[in-house]
């Protein structure tokens, strides 16, 4: 184990020890925030499964979509600067968008996957996920696959390109991950070479997950030869964009990122009130057209509906795919990030992830 907690916070060091030590776990970060100061920054276990390379604080793995937060986060701190807002709509942006039925989709609409955009059902080449005009293209074009505002929908790849776009046209043109290098180290959607040394390879799970009943929908977000890229090294899948999808990332800079909605400030950041407000109240509640579960929905986070993170009503948060989970109490300034580099078949609740944030609560109850 490496790293530091504070006295009171020792059950999560325990809690991560232990699943290690039964191999629920190789190597995994914790990290915890309360209202700005740092109370855990944990690491262990290993990067490889010969265990010849500690997982330290600084190790990185890819977040699959807890990056989807992040995201999120950038464009609660664009709304509180006033760049935009999440009523107005998408086309008022990015007119482009505003094609095929879409003219009157807002921007929180779109974040709580209510917009219809989930997947492509139409055959695509695999690899237009690396060329983002080519990507954002497609999505401008295509025609919603239900009526917007009716249901969500979760989008496992188009969600990072709609955001993203967002807060490329009110950012002077900058991409997320340029948006992201200005701000931190420890949180990266496009890769360089040099920083890909810093990432640990991931230890693919046993099983697929469950998607419960198939319809086309999930289909195309999951199963289709195009529904994720392929046909590329992995060298070029880790430096493109894919913001929802291909971000790595520490606990630390996750955690960091989850102070925005938890205590309105971080990495040099600041969103007001007002904002985190808009951003976490509640877009639309029912079951999910891709996702097997029942869903409560802010803007481009999932509130807590007693199965979600195991945590009080007031938490927001992510999951990605393997394990990694972000989440934020903003009635107690907290946030939380676990990233492990062993993958588990569960797409939300996580138990090593919801073990993990029981221990939190125990220490501040």
């Amino acid at each position: 184990m490496q790293g530091h907690v504070d006295g009171s916070f020792e059950g999560v060091r325990e809690v991560l020890e232990q699943s290690i030590e039964a191999g629920e776990n190789l190597g995994a970060t914790v990290s915890v925030m309360i209202e700005g100061d740092t109370v855990v920054d944990l690491a262990g276990g290993f990067q490889d499964k010969a265990k010849t390379l500690p997982f330290t604080t600084d190790t990185l793995a890819c977040v699959f979509s807890s990056g989807k937060a992040v995201c999120a986060a950038l464009v609660m701190v664009a709304v509180s600067e006033g760049k935009l807002s999440y009523d107005q709509t998408v086309a008022s942006l990015w007119p482009e968008f505003g094609q095929a039925g879409k003219q009157d989709i807002t921007v929180a609409q779109v974040l709580s996957h209510q917009a219809g955009l989930a997947a492509f059902v139409e055959e695509q080449d695999p690899k237009i996920w690396l060329d983002w005009d080519a990507t954002c293209a497609a999505i401008a074009a295509m025609e919603p696959l239900w009526e917007p505002g009716t249901a969500s929908g979760y989008g496992p790849q188009t969600y990072g390109y709609i955001a993203g776009e967002i807060l490329r046209r009110v950012n002077e043109g900058q991409s997320v991950g340029q948006q992201l290098r200005k701000l931190t180290r420890d949180v990266i959607c496009g890769m360089t070479l040099s920083e890909a040394t810093r990432a640990a390879p991931l230890v693919k799970p046993k099983q697929a997950p469950d998607l419960g009943e198939l319809n086309e929908i999930k289909k195309a977000a999951f199963l289709k030869p195009w529904s994720a890229p392929s046909g590329v090294s992995r060298q070029e899948w880790a430096a493109a964009e894919i913001p929802a999808s291909n971000m790595h990332a520490n606990a630390r800079g996750l955690a960091e990122f989850m102070q925005l909605f938890a205590f309105g400030t971080g990495l040099g950041l600041t969103a007001s009130d007002e904002a985190r407000e808009e951003a976490w109240k509640e877009r639309i509640h029912g079951p999910d057209k891709v996702l097997p579960f029942t869903l409560s929905w802010a803007a481009g986070v999932m509130r807590e509906t007693g199965e979600i993170f195991g945590a009080p009503p007031t938490a927001i948060g992510h999951y990605g795919f393997g394990g990694s989970c972000v989440m934020a109490d903003p009635a107690r300034g907290l946030s939380f990030a676990f990233v492990p580099n062993k993958q588990s078949p569960h797409l939300v609740a996580d138990p090593r992830a919801v073990a993990l944030i029981r221990a939190v609560y125990q220490a501040v109850s």
